[in-house]
């Protein structure tokens, strides 16, 4: 695999995209079809039932990549908060937001404990973080 850097460290999964654009045309086509239905009460039911079922999928497609980035948010936040604590003896600043915990991942143990305590009393955003980051720590694992 390339190096990370700040440049490159975005993953993007071009089948969860191409999904998510055939669902959002399916779901306007449903909306089309639902509309001019309308006046035609042997259509309208199918109709709202395909509308129905679209926008379900549609909302269950969204849940499913927000229920897994949390879940991945929970185990970096685990595993950072140990790292530090095996780095420094103590926990990370409760001060930090797990954004920042996110971002404090791709930093080497060298300047990890420096850049944690810097966004916690600096407030650092996420961007912020990465850019300060010298020494980069790859992490292919998230999508």
């Amino acid at each position: 695999m390339p190096e990370q850097n700040l440049a490159n460290h975005t993953q993007k999964v071009p089948g969860f995209l191409v999904l998510g654009l055939v669902l959002f045309v399916t779901f306007i086509g449903c909306m089309v079809n639902l509309y001019a239905s309308l006046g035609d009460h042997q259509r309208l039911y199918s109709a709202s039932l395909l509308f129905v079922l679209t926008g379900g999928v549609f909302v269950t497609a969204y849940f499913a990549r927000v229920f897994a980035l949390k879940a991945q948010d929970r185990a970096i936040r685990a595993e950072e908060n140990l790292r530090h604590f095996v780095l420094t003896g103590k926990l990370l600043d409760p001060r930090l937001e797990v954004k920042q915990i996110i971002a404090l991942r791709f930093a080497s143990d060298a300047e990890f404990p420096a850049l944690a305590q810097q966004a916690a009393e600096k407030g650092l955003s996420q961007t912020d973080i990465k850019a300060a980051v010298k020494s980069w720590r790859a992490d292919f694992y998230r999508v």
